[in-house]
């Protein structure tokens, strides 16, 4: 796959909304199996698709990967032989130690890709169209079907089978719901919802009237009101990073992501993972001797 296949099947994720981390070759200090330019994708999964370097260079380009698309963070990795990895290196760059034979150092850049929050906006009224028309200029996707995915569910029907709108999105489990309605017509589609049987934990979530109180509002400034709580709202949740788990490669010593491991060994009722099939085959070539160097 070229790099140009590379960054199309990017585009590709990025406009279905999977996230995933490009992962390019900004510095070579032969002798060294690739060159500046070079490009690759990691998915969530921990497939590799592109090139970066061979055997040496992929489990510590996919680790750095994941942890880029948990955290949301860029970095740079430099790759290179224990001892010289580090020379030369930017302050801020993370070295990774190789242990194969190769004498040269590469620098990647990892950039996580990761999608927008989904928006459902539901029903034809002008606030409604106003709303699916900005958000977007906020860094919203929007759908205008109600989306299992969604982050936020904004239902502006006006009356038109609120009750109906509103208890699907609630089933959804949707984070953010809000009704765009007077607060009488809100409290009367809650006492219908309440008649229905929708329990009252579900009820307490939904936020009517939706937006920011700007006092009496057109249609549009009503949107405005909604976009401005839904960028508030998203910049007060906490996201919590979750860690992809490693693994030390009791030969060489380096860290393996779990997940996206391709070289797996059991000995005594353990696994051990590997940064590529030389190490594991070394293992089982004698598997003893390296627990015993493992567990000193």
């Amino acid at each position: 796959m070229t790099g140009a296949d590379v960054l199309v099947r990017a585009g590709r994720l990025a406009s279905e909304g999977v996230p995933f981390a490009l992962a390019t070759v900004v510095g070579v200090r032969r002798p060294a199996s690739t060159r500046r330019g070079d490009r690759a994708l990691v998915t969530s999964e921990g497939e590799l698709v592109g090139w970066i370097g061979g055997a040496c260079s992929e489990p510590i380009v996919v680790r750095e990967a994941l942890r880029a698309i948990a955290d949301g963070e860029s970095r740079l990795v430099r790759i290179g032989p224990a001892g010289e990895a580090a020379a030369g290196a930017h302050p801020d760059a993370v070295i990774a130690a190789s242990s194969c034979a190769s004498e040269g150092v590469v620098e990647v850049l990892v950039e996580p890709q990761l999608p927008e929050p989904l928006l459902a906006v539901l029903g034809d009224s002008p606030a409604a169209e106003s709303l699916a028309r900005l958000a977007p200029e906020v860094g919203w996707r929007v759908t205008r079907e109600l989306a299992q995915d969604a982050e936020a569910v904004v239902v502006a029907t006006m009356g038109h089978d609120d009750e109906t709108t509103l208890a699907a999105a609630l089933e959804h489990g949707v984070p953010y719901v809000g009704l765009v309605a007077s607060a009488r017509r809100a409290s009367v589609v809650l006492a219908a919802l309440r008649e229905r049987g929708v329990d009252e934990d579900a009820l307490a979530r939904v936020r009517s009237p939706a937006g920011l109180d700007l006092g009496p509002s057109t249609q549009p400034e009503i949107a405005v009101a909604v976009l401005a709580e839904l960028v508030a709202w998203r910049h007060s949740r906490a996201p919590v990073p979750a860690t992809p788990a490693v693994a030390v490669d009791p030969v060489c010593g380096m860290e393996v992501a779990v997940d996206a491991a391709k070289e797996i060994a059991t000995y005594e009722g353990h696994e051990y993972y590997f940064c590529g099939p030389g190490c594991r085959s070394r293992f089982e070539a004698d598997p003893a001797s390296y627990v015993t160097v493992e567990a000193s």
